[in-house]
């Protein structure tokens, strides 16, 4: 049961991106981080009082920089293709970490998948370099994340701190989401489109995978996170009607196989509780 949650945790997450990436053309990338950060960061506030400090800082610029980079990308490049390569940030923080020259055998199959990825067509023309360098820095971003999450919850500040680093996240991405968007940023539908991007890509996945986390173990939870970028092609292809070819899956598989290797591979450790991947939530552990 726990592993369904978990899975209809990344399906949530994914869904969320798509529908996200339909705002693009009316209010922009930058619009859209604003308003989905935004309107999680007074969802979190109303349900719980903001902590701040330093980890609460530095967590909330990696979630505006792991978001901003992200969506950016997503203009350019498919949504399967942009999170197949920013799942290069946690897979390689793994690898390093786990200080095992063979889990870089799996960093290096996800590296080849993510090649194949860069230099097969998409629908007739290459993908975008520009776009695949924006989802490398929020590979980068993500794994930043994933270490400034760990500290946040080792301080004991909770979903306090998680509160304040996403009113952090939102006071970063709002100046420059209204610069390009302006006053559209407002406009009821917008607001209510960026509702329910905040809610499948933050509300409901925390939930899911917290209820999740109770029973599942962490080298389980991390086989399914590898699922995701699975679950953005299906989101892809459903919602926005991004078609990868034969060879583009194939490259899509290869990071995934990487990331079920990662995870089974990884030598039992003290037990953690990792938290959901993604711009409003806290994931204390690498996956």
């Amino acid at each position: 049961m726990a592993v369904f949650l978990v899975l209809g945790s990344v399906i949530s997450l994914q869904f969320g991106a798509a529908f996200a990436s339909q705002l693009f053309g009316q209010i922009g990338a930058p619009g859209a981080t604003a308003l989905r950060l935004g309107i999680a960061a007074l969802l979190l506030a109303v349900v719980v009082r903001p902590k701040f400090r330093q980890e609460t800082v530095v967590l909330g610029m990696t979630m505006a920089g792991m978001n901003g980079t992200f969506y950016l990308a997503l203009e350019r490049i498919p949504l399967g293709v942009a999170v197949t390569i920013e799942f290069l940030g946690p897979l390689g923080l793994a690898a390093v970490l786990s200080r095992r020259p063979r889990d870089f055998v799996w960093v290096g199959l996800a590296l080849a998948g993510v090649v194949i990825l860069g230099v097969r067509e998409y629908t007739g023309a290459k993908l975008d370099l520009v776009g695949v360098a924006l989802a490398l820095f929020a590979a980068v971003f993500w794994a930043c994340y994933v270490l400034a999450g760990r500290k946040l919850a080792t301080a004991g500040l909770g979903t306090g701190g998680l509160a304040g680093a996403s009113l952090i996240a939102a006071a970063l991405t709002l100046p420059y989401g209204l610069s390009t968007a302006g006053a559209a940023l407002f406009e009821p539908k917008m607001l209510l489109l960026g509702t329910v991007v905040a809610l499948m890509a933050s509300a409901i996945p925390y939930t899911l995978e917290i209820k999740a986390l109770k029973t599942l173990q962490a080298s389980t939870f991390g086989v399914v996170l590898a699922l995701e970028p699975a679950a953005a092609a299906l989101a892809g292809a459903v919602l926005l009607g991004q078609h990868l070819s034969v060879v583009s899956l194939g490259a899509i598989a290869l990071v995934i196989t990487a990331g079920v290797g990662a995870a089974l591979r990884k030598a039992p450790a003290p037990r953690e509780t990792p938290a959901p991947r993604d711009a409003d939530l806290v994931l204390p552990v690498p996956q």
